[in-house]
């Protein structure tokens, strides 16, 4: 017998010899009730089926306009129609006769012309839902533009005329610019499972036309829910988050921000902003982050991965030849955050130089060499992007042919040849461009094309582990890929010894040391494995100290870059990576290494160094792990537009994009009456509602005479 029963039979067998209408038998009858009731399944677990892996495209902003998708305050309901063919628009833009209704596409048919066609009518579109394939698609997808960040590089009227707004080369000519779209209706990415079956089966079962004819109520609707805070512009909304309306007012919007991070071959004090004397620096840089056009799918494979990592395994291949062999300038590898919406972390970082705010200045800089796309080389080619403009400048332009002899030198040996554009054209979208654009500094971006892009998934939820051909025997246990080193990583091997020479080379290193200098291929499976694969495997859990444990994922890295208030995942994970990989395991206890320092009696080493308590593996039979304390010159600095910090909200030289801020995601899917039904039961309702007000005045208007023969006289005894 249920708990609740039994609370009804006590309760009852409690006034069994009372009056049936005496008050406490009706008391109890009441609660009997309500014992009974709660016991019910919910009423609307039994209507509705909740969507638990959705993604929503969300609303961002910059100093100009929105752009992305919301719903409305209360979610927005539709009928589901499972689009089949573009052909099939016209039930849902003209011929359906049950709007508004919500879109289910199959990830082919999620392409700018039928979105486009969708978003002009959307009085009859309540939104979409898009199913996230199993497989990537043969033809390219790119919802980026096909001129990234074109607004805030340095080719501008001012610069060069001829070379701005890509002029001479498109770099993403697949480029559609559908996550720069704005809609008034939400759309969410699904995962193709077991949820996204029976959102079809329910479409096939109540609502699919046949023969053109109307489907027969009930049907299958479903109800998303996105809806934005933030509206028109950044300054809007950020004039909106300074009114302060109570004591805890509610912000409408967040600046996108994180940190950068970067480290040194040699110590740099990082209390001591601003100019080193007689120091100089060759800059080794790759970007942190991607996108797609949902903000919670960015695996960034080639257009992010491919170089951080290549940078991450050079640094680790020049650890013990920098500290027997110390070059003459400082190498400094920095990790910049935010460069997909408009250089969010070069341009911080170049602010900051300008203005003492960094641990060197412009003047320390001797050159730049970044590591862009390296994922895909045809026939094993890389390309060795300069700036035409800059090179104008004698000094500029000897500099960067040294550089480039230094990058061919360091491929000699190697699969890997590098090579020159054959023609004069601009910089791709690149870093570097943010210093050119502060001065004209010698520097090269290597790619693996030599014009347009050869990533056919730039920007998009397709750039994944698979698109990099990292595939895996089949039966494989996930520590034994972790281990298990595929053609992808031996390729990016070759890359990132050639950029750990080429490096060591620039900053005045000699050639002796060059052949002792080689990166390692079970560290590169690793990298790709945990940033595109899954992050929650025992090499990053070694690395990473335990309470940041949650941080990993048995999913690929998102690396999208958020808002500024929060850390991203692949700036925690590439800020413990590169302190590991380029770092000194010191004896140290653990808790002076969260104090940074080596002993109590250490009070310097923590301006030029950052000490890290990682948790270590656990020996063999033991689940008790063995920390240790790593010493590194890694560093995080603020990966802030500028624009924020000036307040400039319409600034046109900084980025300025915001996320808008939201209360709940989610979606669900139920069946829905006719709306005449839906009246006759509302009708009902009301008649049932006075008749029961009716009811209880008439009950309490009598209440003397109907309940008196159960009461006891007031002078009885006992």
């Amino acid at each position: 017998m249920s708990t609740p029963t039994v609370v009804c039979v006590l309760l009852l067998s409690k006034t069994r010899k009372m009056d049936p209408l005496s008050n406490k038998w009706i008391v109890n009858l009441l609660l009997c009730w309500f014992f009974i009731g709660v016991s019910c399944n919910s009423v609307e677990k039994k209507i509705y089926v909740h969507l638990n892996y959705t993604v929503p495209c969300v609303r961002l902003l910059n100093a100009t306009h929105q752009i992305g998708c919301q719903s409305s305050l209360s979610g927005n309901v539709g009928v589901l129609h499972v689009l089949e063919s573009e052909e099939n628009l016209d039930w849902v833009l003209k011929t359906g006769r049950n709007p508004p209704y919500l879109v289910i596409l199959e990830s082919p048919l999620f392409t700018r012309s039928i979105m486009m066609k969708l978003k002009n009518g959307s009085g009859r579109v309540a939104g979409v839902a898009v199913v996230a394939p199993n497989s990537n698609p043969l033809e390219g997808f790119s919802p980026h533009t096909t001129c990234p960040n074109e607004n805030t590089g340095v080719y501008s009227e001012n610069y060069d005329p001829t070379m701005a707004h890509c002029n001479v080369t498109k770099w993403n000519p697949l480029g559609n610019g559908l996550a720069y779209e704005e809609f008034d209706f939400p759309i969410f990415s699904l995962k193709d499972d077991n949820e996204t079956q029976i959102i079809r089966q329910c479409y096939l079962d109540h609502n699919r036309p046949v023969n053109g004819s109307t489907p027969q109520y009930p049907l299958c609707a479903m109800q998303l829910y996105s809806h934005m805070s933030a509206v028109t512009d950044t300054a809007t909304c950020m004039r909106r988050n300074d009114i302060n309306f109570s004591i805890s007012p509610e912000m409408v919007c967040d600046p996108l921000g994180d940190y950068n991070v970067w480290a040194s071959t040699r110590p740099i004090n990082n209390t001591e902003k601003g100019h080193k004397m007689w120091q100089s620096v060759v800059i080794a840089a790759a970007r942190l982050d991607s996108r797609s056009f949902f903000f919670d799918i960015a695996p960034g494979a080639e257009s992010g991965a491919s170089g951080f990592v290549t940078l991450l395994a050079a640094a680790h291949a020049l650890r013990n030849a920098t500290q027997q062999a110390q070059p003459n300038r400082t190498i400094l590898y920095t990790f910049f955050q935010g460069e997909t919406f408009d250089y969010i972390g070069s341009s911080r970082m170049v602010y900051d130089m300008q203005n003492s705010q960094f641990a060197v200045d412009l003047d320390n800089v001797h050159s730049v060499l970044e590591i862009g796309q390296v994922g895909l080389r045809a026939d094993s080619k890389l390309w060795v992007h300069s700036d035409p403009v800059s090179r104008r400048n004698s000094s500029v332009d000897e500099e960067v042919a040294k550089l480039i002899a230094n990058l061919k030198s360091a491929a000699n040996k190697s699969n890997v040849s590098v090579n020159e554009p054959s023609f004069s054209q601009p910089l791709p979208p690149s870093s570097f461009q943010r210093f050119l654009r502060a001065r004209p500094i010698p520097g090269v971006v290597l790619e693996d094309h030599q014009s347009a892009f050869t990533n056919r998934f730039y920007e998009s939820m397709y750039d994944n582990a698979e698109y990099l051909n990292m595939s895996y025997p089949p039966n494989m246990t996930p520590e034994e890929q972790l281990e298990y080193v595929t053609e992808t990583a031996k390729a990016l091997t070759e890359v990132a010894t050639t950029v750990a020479r080429a490096l060591y080379m620039q900053a005045g290193g000699g050639e002796p040391q060059l052949s002792s200098i080689n990166a390692d291929p079970n560290i590169v499976t690793r990298l790709l494995y945990g940033f595109l694969v899954r992050s929650n495997n025992s090499w990053f859990q070694q690395l990473l100290p335990s309470d940041l444990m949650s941080q990993l994922a048995n999913r690929p890295t998102n690396l999208y870059v958020g808002v500024s208030q929060q850390f991203s995942e692949p700036t925690l994970l590439v800020q413990h990576l590169l302190a590991n990989l380029t770092g000194t395991t010191v004896n140290a206890t653990q808790d002076d290494c969260k104090n940074q320092r080596e002993d109590e009696n250490d009070k310097e080493n923590k301006h030029i160094y950052y000490y890290m308590w990682v948790q270590g593996a656990a020996p063999p039979n033991s689940t008790q792990r063995e920390g240790f304390c790593i010493r590194s010159t890694v560093r995080l600095s603020k990966a802030l537009s500028p624009a924020f910090d000036l307040r400039e909200y319409t600034s046109k030289d900084y980025s300025t994009w915001t996320e808008s801020r939201w209360k709940s995601i989610k979606g669900r899917i139920f069946l829905v009456a006719s709306h005449d039904l839906e009246m006759l039961t509302l009708g009902v309702g009301i008649a049932v509602l006075l008749t029961s007000f009716v009811l209880t005045y008439v009950i309490s208007s009598k209440a003397d005479m109907l309940f008196s023969s159960g009461r006891e006289p007031t002078t009885a005894t006992y």
